[in-house]
């Protein structure tokens, strides 16, 4: 039995709770220098973009990046595997979010046939040993897999297909994977099976409930990094200098946006 889903106001007192402590863990990533890397991987669907979203929402961009690559290049393809995530990996003071990663070589890559045998096979066993690196070299790994059921998965695909502001989260590959559920599952079994190790732990979110979901997940991240609350410089408002007689151009000779929102009154 799913848990119920967070009440409206409870989620929102809990979600701005949590980004308030995120700000704090992002100031003390700052200040020490340390590198955090967090994978969100799931089926299509599953809410991740959303958790992404609701982490990043008051963070400075500055110091936090969201990585979603393309597909790869002609040249992309014919380097190591890994290389094209190795230059979005964080430096000193950063944390990078990574919207699927590579992951996919034993997602969709594997189940539609865009690799060979020989390089899925390759990828289960350098994946845990290029994890061990980054983790050796002092990044903060986290891993999460947001699941969900495949009947709110069709929901979420029909709630994005009747809403215009939602179909470009939608492509035939998307739709492909609904027909492909038990390859995915499987897919993701034996991902699970070589991947989640001591040093890059796997963690499930149950993601039936989105609210759920999100909050689960930010106060696991926060609970999993051992960051500590940074003292912030005080900062004043300064007493404005008396006008040395600066008089602004006539408003005439400048291009002003048309007041637009007078119209909806």
């Amino acid at each position: 039995m799913s848990t119920p889903k967070l009440p409206r106001k409870v989620y929102d007192a809990e979600l701005l709770r949590l980004q308030g402590e995120l700000l704090q863990m992002q100031e003390w990533v700052r200040a020490s220098g340390a590198r955090v890397v967090v994978v969100f991987e799931g089926r299509d669907a599953a809410g991740k973009g959303g958790a992404i979203q609701r982490v990043t929402q008051y963070l400075n961009p500055r110091f936090t990046r969201i990585v979603a690559l393309p597909a790869p290049t002609e040249r992309q393809k014919g380097q190591w595997y890994f290389q094209r995530y190795v230059e979005q990996l964080p430096a000193a003071g950063e944390i990078v979010l990574m919207d699927r990663s590579w992951y996919n070589r034993a997602g969709v890559e594997r189940v539609m046939g865009f690799c060979t045998e020989t390089e899925y096979r390759r990828f289960l066993r350098q994946a845990p040993v290029f994890e061990d690196m980054l983790v050796e070299d002092g990044i903060h790994l986290r891993k999460y897999w947001f699941s969900v059921s495949a009947e709110e998965q069709a929901r979420r695909f029909a709630e994005r297909l009747e809403n215009p502001l939602k179909q470009w989260k939608l492509s035939p590959m998307d739709l492909e994977s609904m027909t492909r559920w038990d390859d995915y599952s499987r897919a993701r079994d034996d991902m699970l099976i070589h991947t989640d190790t001591e040093h890059a732990p796997w963690w499930i979110v149950e993601a039936e409930q989105k609210r759920n979901a999100r909050i689960n997940m930010i106060h696991h991240l926060l609970g999993s990094i051992p960051w500590e609350p940074v003292a912030r410089q005080v900062l004043t408002l300064p007493d404005r200098k008396p006008s040395t007689g600066y008089e602004r151009p006539p408003r005439e000779v400048q291009r002003d946006v048309p007041d637009h929102a007078s119209t909806l009154i």
